[in-house]
């Protein structure tokens, strides 16, 4: 396998994985499990952004770098609607808070908002991916 070929192969990988993870956040929604699905809806946007960086050749292992990486590219450019920029910091810092803060929950309604942004966030990644 080429070099090129690896990297198709992890891009493909990274965006199975993203929606995957959209089925994987759907169920812990309904197992009531809202703090673990949190994490997960930040990880489903995360894997997908992963695609797109490497899609450009961009590489990082840093989140706030890749973040970054993604606001100066999509959103300052306008190649992507503002509010997925936004989509992805709220998910990050809700994510963080869940993980790190201690006497943190989330309701059933603010949770399956998450998940209809992130379904919304990963279409749209796919959709950036397939036409480039």
């Amino acid at each position: 396998m080429t070099t090129e070929q690896d990297r198709e192969s992890l891009i493909d990988y990274r965006l199975k994985q993203a929606l995957e993870t959209i089925e994987l956040a759907k169920f812990l929604v309904n197992s009531e499990k809202l703090e673990i699905a949190v994490n997960r809806i930040y990880y489903g946007m995360y894997y997908a952004l992963t695609a797109l960086a490497l899609k450009n050749r961009f590489e990082t292992s840093k989140h706030g770098q890749l973040i970054g990486w993604f606001n100066k590219e999509y959103i300052s450019t306008k190649k992507l609607d503002y509010k997925y920029g936004k989509i992805l910091k709220n998910a990050y810092q809700n994510r963080t808070k869940g993980d790190y803060d201690a006497f943190v929950s989330f309701s059933r309604v603010e949770v399956e908002y998450m998940l209809s942004e992130m379904t919304d966030f990963i279409e749209e990644i796919k959709k950036l991916l397939e036409k480039q």
